[in-house]
């Protein structure tokens, strides 16, 4: 017997996105916090223990779940490399010129032989409602009597009411990864979907260098 295909969407228990706040088929809310990384081997064995504690104490804090991922890509460098091949051209002191091609043939050899990698270091936020919020359930269809207009402004206000509370964790999470000494920022809608896009196209390379 013949099996129906079926579409990616349906294993994936994304509803939407909106304002930067992911909406799961279920009900649940999540947001991602983008953290940065603190390297220890350069701090003193002094330092480190502070900041391991201080790691430790905020887990300790925390009376909700997290998810800590951390998203590891190859570099593209080839804009990079196409940038200064048009800064060569349009050299004209022929030092500088002969400088830079040997400082790409350098990049260019050298990535070649290396894998540089890029990391992103990601906190995923829950907040899940214990109430039931099924639509199709059976007891939504014997008890509810709300016309359209009712049912979205109802759906509405318990969005903002749960993204609420979700912010509040939001918070919770920046202040006690602040006092770690790691800067960290809730992404936005745009940014969410491009996390997810990369978490479902793994082969692709990471984008170009910023060179601002």
């Amino acid at each position: 017997m013949a099996l129906k295909a079926r579409a990616t969407q349906e294993f994936v228990p994304i509803q939407e996105v909106r304002d930067g706040t992911i909406v799961l088929k279920d009900g649940g809310l999540r947001a991602i916090i983008l953290a940065n990384s603190v390297n220890l081997s350069l701090k003193s064995e002094e330092e480190q223990r502070a900041t391991i504690f201080q790691f430790q104490g905020f887990l300790n804090t925390l009376d909700f779940p997290v998810q800590i991922s951390v998203q590891s890509r190859k570099l593209d460098i080839r804009p990079y490399l196409l940038l200064l091949e048009n800064r060569m051209k349009a050299q004209t002191e022929p030092l500088l010129k002969l400088q830079t091609k040997e400082y790409i043939d350098f990049i260019r050899n050298f990535t070649e032989t290396v894998s540089i990698m890029t990391k992103n270091f990601f906190v995923v936020v829950p907040f899940t409602s214990n109430v039931f919020q099924g639509k199709t359930g059976i007891f939504s269809r014997l008890f509810s009597r709300k016309n359209k207009k009712e049912e979205a402004a109802a759906a509405e206000l318990d969005f903002e009411e749960k993204r609420s509370q979700l912010d509040e964790r939001i918070g919770v999470i920046e202040q006690g990864l602040a006092r770690c000494g790691i800067k960290s920022v809730a992404l936005g809608t745009e940014e969410v979907v491009e996390v997810f896009y990369k978490v479902f196209n793994p082969g692709e390379t990471e984008g170009k260098i910023r060179t601002e």
